[in-house]
């Protein structure tokens, strides 16, 4: 799996600005996962990691996993699959769908994502299943929805342990929060993380319980900055605002911005950042990914 290692290390650090912040007197940092990969994009290759790497050392016959009609995870792990040669099959929410609704299953199906498309109730009943299921004598890796699980958990760790250099604010998208739970467990003791949770009435310290547990959740919680009013609708939804937004960054910077996550992400940051004092701080964006649609 060393295809893995050297994707992970086209992810840098890199100094950014944007206007509305320059009278502030702090740095601005964003790391890079955007460059990881096209398909295998950002924090996704992070969360399935371990998970492939399970899948290949107790020699089992496949993975199943979830998602949305637009899932870059679904995507993600569909490539990721085909490199390590693991039978995939993909569980979509929407029984209307079919495999050329759109640009992302059509490429998951090219890949050799097997789909099938379930109605709603079944796929919320479905998505947080977790770990090896027995099917015809064969068995298979579940993963739940965006990779939501302990495996997922370890690979975003290394997000931290990669950098060299500290800082004084994290900031991520948060969508399954696994990547947050990574982050914030890796993070110095002075370090806060800022998540902004992209779903409308998500409960982010409740889903983080859920996933590491209650007890491991209370020794993080004082690092979390949660800023839950940035959703602008909710999931994949947008306004003018936050469109324009996206349109003037990305036209001051050399790297994009996308409406689903890192773009009200970013969005969330740049409006705490006006409303504290962030002088000689150093703030951190953890660039997540998820350009695969944006672009085309």
């Amino acid at each position: 799996m060393n295809w893995i290692k050297e994707l992970i290390n086209k992810s840098v650090v890199e100094e950014f600005i944007y206007t509305p912040l320059n009278d502030l007197n702090c740095k601005l940092f964003v790391k890079r996962d955007d460059l990881i990969h096209d398909e295998i994009s950002g924090n996704k290759i992070r969360k399935l990691k371990f998970n492939l790497k399970f899948c290949k050392e107790n020699f089992l016959d496949g993975i199943i996993t979830f998602g949305g009609a637009y899932s870059n995870h679904l995507l993600a792990s569909a490539a990721a699959a085909k490199m390590e040669n693991i039978p995939i099959h993909g569980m979509v929410r929407g029984e209307e769908l079919n495999a050329n609704s759109n640009a992302i299953l059509k490429r998951c199906g090219e890949l050799g994502m097997e789909l099938t498309f379930l109605n709603r109730t079944a796929f919320s009943e479905q998505k947080k299943q977790d770990g090896i299921v027995v099917i015809d004598n064969k068995k298979y890796l579940v993963i739940p929805e965006g990779g939501s699980n302990l495996l997922g958990v370890e690979g975003c760790k290394e997000i931290i342990s990669e950098l060299t250099d500290e800082f004084d604010y994290y900031c991520v998208a948060q969508g399954t929060t696994t990547t947050s739970i990574g982050i914030a467990e890796s993070l110095h003791s002075n370090a806060k993380l800022i998540v902004v949770p992209v779903l409308k009435e998500f409960d982010t310290q409740v889903e983080m319980s859920k996933i590491m547990g209650v007890d491991a959740f209370e020794k993080i919680k004082t690092k979390l900055i949660i800023l839950d009013k940035f959703h602008f609708g909710g999931y994949a939804k947008s306004t003018p605002e936050l469109l324009d937004f996206i349109h003037d960054f990305n036209r001051q910077n050399t790297f994009e911005i996308e409406p689903v996550y890192t773009g009200k992400a970013l969005f969330a940051l740049v409006e705490f950042l006006k409303s504290i004092n962030i002088s000689n701080k150093k703030v951190l964006f953890v660039h997540t990914g998820g350009l695969f649609y944006w672009k085309k």
